[in-house]
């Protein structure tokens, strides 16, 4: 039965014209990066509070002090696994057209993804809060809380807090692509964060067919999904090129 999923799933890749990737959490936990809800979340050990806008700009070393620990000496030594790869094999190939991704980590683009939809923004880069300049994070988190060489301005990294909208730039695109996709591969992700969680359903509702990868159901699994591959991102991914090849 496995097999006769893993062939169909194969068959509706190959023949796809316009196949769209959606990652979550769950395809960076098998790199060390642990999801954020759930009973081993990072807010089970963490007050999410220094995420908020408000709290950074009156709090900016307490919540800088959080944001690089976690994102940055923590989650900045985690490398792309199986998954990643896979992906970016498969976009290669022609198979893949987009990932839209709710990860912050860079993994994809590490691994050899080009098209790759930030929907939560990234760690990579760092925006000045007054003068707007933008800078590689990289070298700038000598001191902490950072601060801009032009203006001396607080530096917030470009990902969403709480509280905050998702870039219109980056929503446009994620909605386009979801509404042009005829096979939409879910990866890794339960569909409980908005407003992310709204993009399949414009997938569905332009008739794509759905292939899920994850340990276990998610909140689409059993309203829109047709194939269900039970499994890790990396082991699933994996056998599913090899019945691509």
């Amino acid at each position: 039965m496995d097999e006769d999923l893993y062939r169909l799933a194969s068959k509706w890749i190959s023949e796809s014209t316009h196949l769209v990737a959606f990652t979550g959490a769950g395809v960076s936990v098998e790199s060390g990066i642990p999801t954020f809800r759930g009973e081993d979340g990072l807010w089970n050990k963490y007050n999410p509070i220094f995420l908020e806008t408000n709290y950074f700009l009156t709090h900016p070393k307490k919540s800088w002090s959080l944001i690089k620990e976690i994102f940055y000496d923590f989650f900045g030594r985690a490398k792309p696994n199986d998954a990643h790869y896979v992906l970016a094999e498969m976009e290669k190939k022609g198979y893949v057209k987009s990932i839209i991704t709710q990860n912050i980590d860079n993994l994809h683009q590490e691994a050899g993804s080009k098209n790759v939809l930030e929907f939560h923004g990234t760690s990579q880069t760092l925006t000045c809060v007054t003068c707007n300049s933008k800078y590689n994070s990289t070298n700038l988190l000598v001191s902490i809380p950072p601060y801009c060489p032009k203006c001396n301005g607080l530096l917030k990294p470009d990902f969403v807090f709480f509280g905050e909208p998702i870039p219109q730039e980056v929503l446009s695109e994620s909605i386009n692509e979801a509404s042009l996709a005829d096979v939409f591969l879910l990866i890794g992700t339960t569909g409980e964060i908005m407003p992310a969680s709204t993009i399949p359903y414009i997938a569905e509702k332009n008739r794509a067919k759905f292939i899920e990868i994850n340990i276990e159901e998610s909140k689409y699994t059993n309203s829109m999904v047709n194939i269900f591959l039970k499994g890790k991102a990396s082991e699933v991914l994996l056998k599913l090129i090899e019945f691509l090849s």
